[in-house]
């Protein structure tokens, strides 16, 4: 027991100066680090100088050769049936070929059978004129027949014409209806339309009529064709096209301007294409910078410019807008320096 109780401060020693050691052991902490200081990033400001330049607003595209004279070609009446369309897309025609015709029953038979009653009635009213004097009755009896006879006979023959759809011009058959034979034809539908290839004009076609502000009858026109321009002038426009009882008519000439072109080759057909310019606005030596250089927030026009190391911004009056220019009439003075958006 005595032995017991002197080890154990012994163990008790050996303990503490092994607990001791081991810390010593351990390596020490570092202090915490600093942050590196971060010089901010300068920013980089996409500037240009305000100058004078010429500026002009105009409208560019691809415009189609189509016939100055058309003729729509449609039935008067509905409810005939359509017997045969004797053309078809590009085929020439001339002034009278008979181009489509409907069902005529019997009235064929019926004009022939009327031109010979008539034929009759003459060799009768002949003989009666050869043995009678003017004013016998029976010769004005025959004068009368021969009269009705002749109304018949025109009656008849407008009828026979009305199956008929024939052409009035010389001209390209451009469009043709898809009616079917057996289907009825609709009074003042269009089946087939005709195009004068010797009377053409250029047509631009634009998506909407607000495309087309600006252009005015008479003004110039670039007229490219392959590598070669001509002059063109403008004599139609969606303001002075004439009233038009057809819609699809008045709907194309809503968004479309005509152009005369002097001076084609002989080889330009209707369906061939050409590029167009026309110039609507042009200024020379005003106030021009880039359209990135503009800006606008409720309706309100402004740039920034440097002003020393900040921004301010100027209200500005914009004149003539173009593809990426844009005129600035008051705000800003020659030299100084806007910033552009990015």
């Amino acid at each position: 027991m005595r032995l017991k109780r002197a080890v154990m401060p012994v163990i008790g020693l050996c303990c503490m100066a092994w607990v001791l050691a081991g810390c010593a052991l351990l390596p020490v902490e570092e202090g915490e680090l600093k942050p590196p200081l971060v010089e901010p990033a300068k920013e980089i400001l996409n500037l240009y100088t305000v100058k004078r330049s010429n500026i002009a607003q105009q409208i560019t595209g691809v415009a189609t050769f189509a016939s100055d004279k058309m003729d729509y070609l449609f039935y008067s009446e509905s409810g005939g049936r359509l017997k045969q369309i004797n053309v078809k897309l590009g085929d020439q025609v001339k002034a009278g070929d008979v181009l489509a015709t409907t069902e005529t029953s019997d009235l064929d038979m019926r004009v022939k059978l009327q031109q010979i009653a008539i034929e009759k009635l003459k060799i009768s009213l002949q003989q009666a004129m050869a043995e009678k004097d003017g004013d016998d009755p029976d010769i004005r009896m025959k004068l009368l027949d021969m009269e009705s006879a002749q109304l018949q006979l025109e009656s008849l023959q407008n009828q026979l014409q009305n199956t008929r759809l024939t052409s009035t011009i010389d001209g390209v058959v451009t469009f043709i209806d898809t009616l079917q034979p057996g289907d009825q034809v609709v009074a003042y539908k269009q089946v087939i339309t005709l195009s004068d290839q010797k009377q053409m004009k250029l047509v631009y076609t634009a998506s909407s009529s607000n495309d087309l502000g600006g252009v005015e009858v008479g003004m110039d026109v670039t007229v490219k064709i392959k590598d070669k321009t001509y002059p063109g002038k403008v004599v139609q426009t969606p303001l002075s096209a004439p009233p038009n009882s057809n819609k699809a008519i008045q709907d194309k000439n809503a968004k479309a301007i005509y152009i005369q072109v002097t001076g084609l080759p002989p080889d330009v057909v209707i369906g061939n294409q050409a590029d167009i310019t026309i110039v609507t606005q042009k200024r020379d030596q005003v106030m021009v910078i880039p359209r990135a250089g503009l800006r606008n927030y409720m309706g309100r026009d402004f740039v920034q410019v440097l002003d020393g190391e900040s921004r301010k911004e100027i209200d500005v009056e914009k004149g003539i807008v173009a593809a990426t220019e844009v005129e600035i009439r008051k705000g800003l003075s020659e030299g100084q320096q806007i910033i552009l958006n990015n």
